[in-house]
């Protein structure tokens, strides 16, 4: 894996995480109803929740180099083509200001389950992975599958990390802060712009690379 190319994941991968999604919207409902604690244990579950993703994309790359060189650049092909999907759907995208229904229960471990299950049975967060992490991925430069967990274990991390900054702002800032990021309409165009157009370079990235 080159150290451009990781690079350009760490980059990629914070623009994706920072931008408002329901991830964000689900922490931040649980942070201003139900405190800091609830906040960060959800966090930590949907972060959880995302390495099992990484996980099955990295025994899936595993065994496609086992069986077939044109099998995997046929996956890379169509991861390619689904990241630009992502992208041109995200530009087009209306804004909205999605509701998340809160759950009851209060104790740490129903709160870690469900922040956890939230993610994993996400289909579209496994065919996220699926299609972003083979784009920085270099059979040449060591085990594949490897290089897959440890791409998508600094997501996870980046993904706690920020997390962690969001419970801790909202639980000081309290709702008035949510309610001025929902009127902040031309923060999020600018956020929906930007992460669109950078999964279709991902894409057209990926493609163009392919070609030479």
């Amino acid at each position: 894996m080159l150290d451009s190319s990781l690079v350009v994941f760490i980059g990629t991968a914070i623009v994706l995480i920072v931008k408002p999604g329901p991830g964000m919207l689900y922490v931040t409902a649980r942070t201003l109803k139900q405190g800091q604690r609830v906040g960060a244990i959800s966090a930590i579950g949907l972060s959880v929740g995302i390495l099992v993703h990484v996980l099955t994309a990295a025994a899936g790359l595993s065994a496609l180099l086992m069986t077939s060189t044109v099998a995997y650049n046929i996956v890379k092909y169509v991861g390619a083509g689904y990241l630009i999907y992502l992208g041109i759907r995200t530009l087009l995208e209306r804004d909205r200001n999605p509701t998340v229904t809160i759950p009851q229960t209060t104790t740490l471990s129903n709160t870690f389950s469900q922040g956890l299950l939230t993610n994993i049975f996400n289909p579209e967060l496994a065919l996220f992975f699926l299609s972003f992490l083979p784009q920085f991925v270099n059979p040449t430069q060591g085990d594949a599958a490897l290089q897959t967990i440890a791409l998508g274990m600094l997501f996870v991390i980046l993904s706690i990390l920020w997390l962690t900054v969001v419970v801790l702002v909202l639980s000081k800032a309290g709702t008035w802060l949510q309610t001025w990021l929902r009127n902040s309409s031309g923060i999020a165009k600018f956020q929906k712009w930007l992460a669109g157009s950078i999964l279709i370079f991902i894409g057209l990235r990926l493609a163009i690379a392919e070609q030479e």
